[in-house]
């Protein structure tokens, strides 16, 4: 392990360190002052923003803004900057100042500022604003950089950083990492949830986006790394929103019978935010809210609706930092599909076929809150509770059956034959069904937890000896009610052909848990920025979980899910499908660690230890047992971290970490509740181990605006637990026990470079990625050959690449991607294809007299290589968008369409080791939706009032008389 460990970084340095940049910066400092005035008629500009910049890097070193007379003043240290002047209705002045000690103050005069670029004293350059700094190890997205539709709401601004990606489900990676928490001026916005904030924060509020590995509480307050960050995306908002109340609301009707609303209100100052949201759509809630945004190409499965209301609250003072949110969201899905799916088999596969429906409600609240004090310097307390509740009705109908041989080489339309009560003598599958089944079920489901956490921290000295608390308390109950109608029938069954099975069943699954934990944490200088870290950790978890299942059939053979369950359906009590489990576990956490501080470079090195006892009782039917099992798992970490520069670092951490098999697994207990699915498990099962390495470089050149990112990811399972497979070909049914097996690893890296050209009006943004899975699984349909496996390969290589040009008025773009994949099978190599995926598209938006402007993008998706033929299409997704703003930019009226040439589809498409499969969904992707924005800016200070206007803007030279709203907006911006 220790080789690998190695190797393993050697290589990651070898393959990411370039050469790095300096950065020195005096202690003494330089007066600098100047006069900012309107260029047409010298009048002075008040209230200007004027800041300095670090040339290396464009953060922000200090700021202040002009009096009455457009004076400023202020003091910095001698160095190299950039001066940046802006106010609403001019463009900004860049300054370029090489101020050196020699000199203690400087006065840069006249700074005249207007609609065209000017020099100054040869020192005035015009620039486009950075796409993207970086800061230490943040990402920092400048949002004014990347333009979006009018009323667009955050998602749309996330699917245009360089690196970044939004799946169907709504969820973001960022250069292959998972964000997992949004957050608003450092502060959790509704307990950090992504999905809210993507589709209720409008970007017009939004000056930076940063994304950044935040570290857990304890890390943070301690210095010591127990492995627990996060990625986080962190939203700056502007500056003249942090005083006053700002909102939007945001009204659309659409063909289809589509329609959405939200609405939000926020009153955020330095200290404190309150924001007030509800939200109800049914469009998937996809937020594109502006056709100038680029589309997905899938939808979410299903139609849904959802309705949401929230509010969230953040304050600070000196000593006490809290926020907290509650949130109700509805969700309901119409879900309708088709799908069918290959089973690989060492001779020849298995085919299914299935047509379902599926109607799901669910209710849910979410209250959380957050206190941090600090009563004096040396004492931190946070306190962390949480109350969640949710309420679930669900409704479901599904058609399936299976075939020995492909149904599609028969007919177009296997899926036409799927109902065996409608089938005929004429039925063009019946000499390949092997079995069919419909299936008719309803459920209702409760969930309701709570849970608080305390972390108590206390430094012993200023050198690094500190002691840490933290405790943790858990309770829930939960609760299901199952009714299920359900007829199989057989084609093959060697002794009774053409045979069925009809099931009436009820199941009702109450359960509760609690959990609880005490942990102290203590850290020791042991040498000259060396820190040597102890810890011990008490867990007990508790769990009851009972399964009461009654056979209906075989008292009422005439009931269906249609009727009330009868009043003696108690006497159908079906011991053999009903179980009782009740878990009690005892967890020991041992840890010790060293940490290395020096001026470039961190290492943590550590080791977890791990006994544990599980008492475990179980009884179904007629098997019962309580056991005892007393394991010991350990988890090395390593976390190493270079800085070469502030803005250029390298990372490299490893993670190997022993996870036990559940301990229903290990009984030899089968579970036939669906006689087409049938579990076994395995009292051999052993314990498996995952080494994870990660490795992440960046650097950034402020100059020329060019940012570079590499990062390399691997993951090896050792003992890993998957299932064998027992396929019986006269049923079509599956038996499947879980087994421990080596081979599966995969590793993920990944390539991002942005830059702006020479003058700063094209910007190229390429990303290459690379991806390498190998699956190995068990599978066998004779007893006799237990140990065949199946090994099936996958390595995916992306390439994408974007070309952006934009003036004051007009915005160009182009993009292109390919992904090119190698699908083997180790059985059945003539199913190995190589399918590629390439897309190209362009998207534009013009500013135009009268406040009008045009969004509009298009793209097209080709597959092309797949061994399914209807897979190999092209999709060609238009949207458009045309919006009015008037009100001087407090309302906007938009005319958006969606899909315009009708060719977006929404297909799911999977391979794993034993299973290729393809599903489509029902949606409504082609509308006509007409929006109404109005933005609640008059509740707001002037500065406020003008920073939530400055996304809308008139052409070029517009003004009184040729119907503009306003005086042209400031460049670097929307």
């Amino acid at each position: 392990m220790k080789k690998i460990v190695l190797l393993s970084l050697v290589i990651s340095i070898g393959i990411f360190i370039i050469p790095a940049y300096a950065f020195s910066q005096s202690k003494s400092t330089i007066s600098v002052s100047g006069t900012v005035l309107d260029e047409a008629d010298n009048s002075p500009v008040l209230q200007a923003s004027v800041q300095f910049l670090n040339k290396e890097d464009s953060t922000m070193i200090t700021g202040c803004i002009s009096d009455m007379d457009g004076r400023f003043s202020l003091k910095v240290s001698p160095g190299k900057y950039i001066l940046k002047l802006t106010f609403v209705g001019y463009k900004p002045r860049f300054v370029d100042l090489n101020l050196s000690s020699e000199k203690q103050s400087y006065n840069i005069g006249r700074i005249m500022m207007s609609s065209d670029a000017i020099m100054l004293n040869e020192a005035v350059i015009t620039a486009e604003a950075p796409q993207v700094t970086v800061k230490e190890d943040s990402l920092i997205f400048n949002a004014s950089a990347y333009r979006t539709p009018q009323g667009a709401m955050l998602e749309e601004l996330i699917k245009k950083l360089p690196g970044a990606e939004i799946d169907d489900d709504g969820n973001i990676t960022i250069n292959g990492k998972s964000v997992t928490k949004l957050m608003v001026d450092g502060k959790e916005f509704f307990g950090g949830d992504v999905e809210t904030g993507l589709n209720n924060l409008p970007v017009d509020m939004i000056e930076n986006v940063k994304s950044y590995d935040r570290k857990s509480d304890l890390a943070r307050i301690t210095g010591i790394d127990d492995g627990e960050e996060e990625t986080v995306i962190d939203l700056t908002v502007k500056k003249g929103m942090n005083n006053g109340w700002f909102g939007n609301i945001d009204l659309a009707g659409a063909t289809e019978e589509r329609y959405s609303g939200k609405a939000m209100i926020n009153k955020f100052n330095d200290h404190t935010q309150i924001s007030v949201i509800a939200s109800m759509n049914n469009v998937n809630d996809e937020g594109f809210s502006g056709g100038g945004g680029r589309p997905r190409m899938g939808s979410a499965n299903g139609l849904s609706t959802k309705k949401i209301f929230g509010v969230n609250f953040a304050t600070e003072t000196e000593k006490v930092d809290m926020g907290g949110s509650i949130r109700y969201n509805y969700d309901k899905n119409d879900a309708v599909s088709t799908g069918y799916s290959e089973m690989f088999l060492q001779s020849g596969s298995s085919f299914s076929n299935s047509n379902s429906s599926r109607l799901n409600k669910n209710e849910s609240i979410d209250a959380e809150y957050r206190l941090e004090w600090k009563p004096d310097s040396m004492t931190n307390i946070i306190f962390r509770p949480r109350f969640f509740w949710t309420n679930s009705n669900s409704n479901e109908y599904n058609q399936s059956a299976t075939f020995d041989d492909d149904p599609f080489t028969i007919t177009d339309s296997p899926n036409d034959y799927l109902d065996f009560s409608e089938l005929t003598v004429s039925d063009p599958l019946k000499d390949v069904r092997v079995n069919g089944s419909n299936d008719i079920s309803t459920s209702k489901s409760y969930n309701y937890f709570g849970e608080a956490s305390l972390q108590l921290n206390r430094k012993l000295n200023d050198k690094g000896r500190n002691i840490t608390f933290r405790g943790e308390y858990r309770f829930g109950n939960s609760g299901s009610d199952v009714f299920s109608d359900s007829e199989t029938r057989y084609y093959q069954f060697a002794q009774v052909p053409d045979s069925s099975t009809i099931r009436h069943r009820f199941m009702t699954t109450p359960g509760k848990s609690y959990y609880y934990k005490g942990q102290l944490i203590y850290s020791e200088p042991v040498a000259r920025a060396t820190y040597l870290q102890l810890s011990y950790e008490f867990k007990y978890d508790y769990s009851d979980t009972e399964k009461s299942a009654y056979s209906l059939e075989k008292l009422f053979p005439d009931w269906n899910i249609n009727l009330p369950l009868p009043d003696n359906y108690e006497d159908t009590y079906d011991a053999e499908l009903s179980k009782n489990a009740k878990y009690e576990t005892f967890n020991h956490e041992i840890m010790l660690g060293l940490r290395f501080v020096r001026e470039r470079y961190q290492l943590n090195a550590g080791m977890l230890f791990q006994p544990q006892t599980t008492r475990f009782t179980y009884v179904k039917g007629e098997y019962s047992t309580d056991t005892v099992r007393n394991v010991f798992n350990f988890s090395p970490t390593l976390d190493f971290r270079y800085r070469f520069s502030k803005v250029s670092q390298l990372k490299v951490n490893y993670r190997g970490r022993s996870t036990q098999p559940g301990m229903e697994s290990l009984l030899p207990v089968t579970d036939d509740s669906n006689p087409l699915k049938v579990f076994v498990g395995n009292p051999g099962l052993k314990p498996s181990f995952t080494h994870s390495m990660n490795a992440f470089f960046n650097t950034y050149n402020a100059d020329k605006q060019r940012g570079m990112m590499a990062s390399l990811m691997m993951n090896l399972t050792q003992d890993g637990i998957t299932n064998v497979t027992q396929y019986n070909a006269e049923t079509g049914g599956t038996k499947t026990m879980p087994e421990n097996i080596n081979g599966n690893w995969n590793i993920f890296g990944v390539f991002n470079s942005n830059t702006a050209l020479k003058n700063k009006k094209f910007t190229v943004n390429t990303s290459t990625m690379g991806r390498y899975n190998n699956q190995v699984s068990f599978l066998y349909n004779d007893i006799s050959r237990l140990n065949d496996r199946n090994k099936v390969t996958n390595l995916s290589l992306i390439q994408r690449l974007n070309l952006t040009y934009r003036n004051d008025w007009f915005e160009f773009g182009l993009n292109g991607s390919l992904e090119y994949s190698w699908e083997k099978s180790m059985l059945q190599p003539e199913k190995n294809q190589q399918p590629y995926v390439y897309s190209y598209g362009a998207n534009t938006t013009v500013y135009m007299p009268w406040s009008l402007s045009l969004s509009t993008n298009i793209i097209n998706q080709s597959r092309r290589g797949y061994a399914d033929s209807s897979f190999n299409r092209d999709e060609l997704v238009w949207n458009a968008q045309l919006a009015k703003t008037f009100l001087k930019g407090a309302a906007t009226v938009s005319v958006e369409m969606y899909d315009i040439l009708k060719n977006k589809s929404n297909i799911v498409r999977s391979l794993t080791d034993a299973v290729r499969s393809v599903y489509q969904y029902n949606s409504i992707n082609s509308y006509f939706m007409v929006h109404f924005i109005y933005r609640l800016n008059i509740f707001g200070n002037k500065k406020a009032r003008s920073m939530m206007n400055d996304d809308f803007r008139g052409f070029p030279g517009e003004g009184p008389g040729m119907g503009g709203d306003r005086p042209p907006r400031r460049e670097g911006g929307f």
